[in-house]
């Protein structure tokens, strides 16, 4: 495909909102954010301005660049690669060095598209940008990963030099994630996010006389035996879960067909089980309609909040669950960990190298350290309570009795992650995911409220995606 053609599809969906944030509100922020504040993006994006870049062809990888340009939306791989990567110098916190390199890190926030528009508008100035100001390396999102993986913008990791063998040891969906549909891998990550349930440890012992994870299974072991779970957990006095909205990416990961088929808006069996279930128990008072990140929500990090348990990945637990905070469940090492009624992912951080950029040899070599050897990745499950995307690192840290979660209660939950990882299904990944999980979660809110109808919260949501999505039908 011409650079001009793709340069005025990126600019078209910069214009047409596409792919508006991965995480925040209704569907949650994707990696480990800084501490315990997530950093969800708007639904409504911010409009981008940009004028295509004029025809010219893609710029080869050089080695000549003095800096190394890192665009991403929060600090979290730049703690990694302080904390991990060889011979990293830190200046302050957007600047460093790697021997006579300097790296400067471009730190955009995911509000209101924030990110994706201003790392749009580089990449459309790619080409006729200034040695210095080339973009090299820059992070995306599952949720939006196609939209820059499907374009020239992103080079192929094997034009760095990056061989199928050195990934060999890299979980599969984590590759699939960042395949363009011409079966190229376009990125790579350090990190592996299946998700499980966690749950509290007080909860379970006062209303089934246990916290064991195996016996704890057995009461949410598929969806029947969860929401009869909820109804006891009722009557005890706790929520099953602080909102509707936790259980959605558990439900929206198992689904068997994609968001749009031949152009039209298509809901899945399984998204619609979840509306079913969700009714019946907020219906019942079991669980909330709170929006993921809001006060409310968040309650229930705390003993008072009643909550029972959490769906989400170990950053979720680690890092965004109030671990930090005096009095909070996890900071007493309440949670504890189990499979939950159905395997799942959310989220994850993939690093993407510009196609243009004139520090090839070191893009390569941070690709490779950071996603591939595996005593680093060890040593970031250890210091960061990662998940980390290597096998042998995790399968080895699963036996590994040393090794065990504080804000657990001293369990190692690892075995549980590297079994739900092998088994992840990302068949039916679209473009058009993110927008519509986004939407149909806020249009069912509506449902969930009494506010209106069945059919009018799919009214709702119908309306909201192809005004976001033009090319669209229902």
């Amino acid at each position: 495909m011409k650079r001009k053609v793709l340069s005025t599809v990126l600019a078209a969906s910069m214009l047409t909102g596409m792919l508006a944030g991965c995480g925040g509100n209704s569907a949650p922020a994707t990696t480990a954010p800084a501490a315990d504040t997530p950093a969800p993006a708007a639904d409504t994006p911010a409009p981008a301005e940009t004028t295509p870049a004029a025809d010219a062809p893609a710029v080869e990888a050089g080695d000549e660049g003095t800096v190394l340009n890192i665009y991403c939306w929060n600090d979290e791989f730049y703690r990694r690669i302080r904390d991990h990567y060889p011979n990293y110098e830190v200046i302050d916190s957007t600047h460093g060095t790697i021997g006579d390199v300097s790296v400067v890190w471009n730190i955009t926030p995911n509000e209101n598209m924030a990110y994706q528009n201003n790392l749009d508008e580089a990449l459309l100035r790619q080409a006729d940008a200034a040695t210095d100001d080339k973009i090299d390396m820059f992070l995306i999102e599952a949720d939006y990963a196609l939209k820059y993986v499907d374009t020239e913008y992103t080079m192929p990791v094997k034009d760095l030099g990056i061989t199928d063998a050195d990934l060999a040891d890299q979980y599969q969906y984590t590759k699939d994630v960042v395949t363009d549909s011409n079966g190229v891998l376009k990125g790579v990550s350090w990190q592996g996010c299946p998700g499980v349930m966690f749950y509290s440890r007080e909860v379970a012992k006062d209303v089934f006389g246990t916290d064991e994870p195996s016996e704890i299974q057995e009461y949410v072991k598929d969806w029947d035996t969860f929401n009869e779970t909820a109804k006891t957990l009722k009557d005890k006095g706790y929520f099953a879960a602080s909102s509707a909205n936790d259980t959605y990416r558990v439900y929206s990961n198992n689904v068997t067909s994609k968001w749009v088929v031949d152009g039209k808006i298509n809901i899945d069996d399984n998204i619609m089980k979840w509306v079913e279930d969700s009714k019946e128990l907020v219906d019942a008072g079991e669980i909330g309609t709170h929006d993921l990140w809001s006060d409310d929500w968040m309650q229930g990090f705390y003993p008072d909040g009643k909550v029972f348990a959490y769906f989400g990945p170990a950053w979720l637990v680690n890092f965004s669950m109030a671990a930090d905070k005096e009095g909070s469940i996890g900071n007493q090492g309440g949670w504890a960990a189990t499979e939950g009624p159905q395997g799942f992912f959310w989220g994850g951080t993939w690093i993407c190298a510009a196609a243009g950029t004139d520090n090839g040899s070191l893009v390569k070599d941070i690709m490779l350290q950071m996603t591939a050897n595996e005593e680093i990745m060890k040593d970031i499950v250890v210091k960061d309570d990662d998940f980390v995307n290597n096998k042998p690192a995790m399968n080895a840290m699963a036996e590994d009795t040393s090794y065990s979660s504080k804000i657990l209660g001293g369990q190692n939950p690892l075995g549980m992650y590297c079994a739900g990882v092998e088994g992840l299904d990302l068949s039916n990944l679209s473009i058009y995911d993110q927008g519509c999980n986004e939407e149909f979660q806020k249009a069912l809110k509506n449902y969930f409220d009494g506010n209106t109808d069945l059919d009018g919260a799919l009214d709702l949501f119908y309306k909201a995606v192809v005004e976001k999505y033009p090319e669209l039908t229902y």
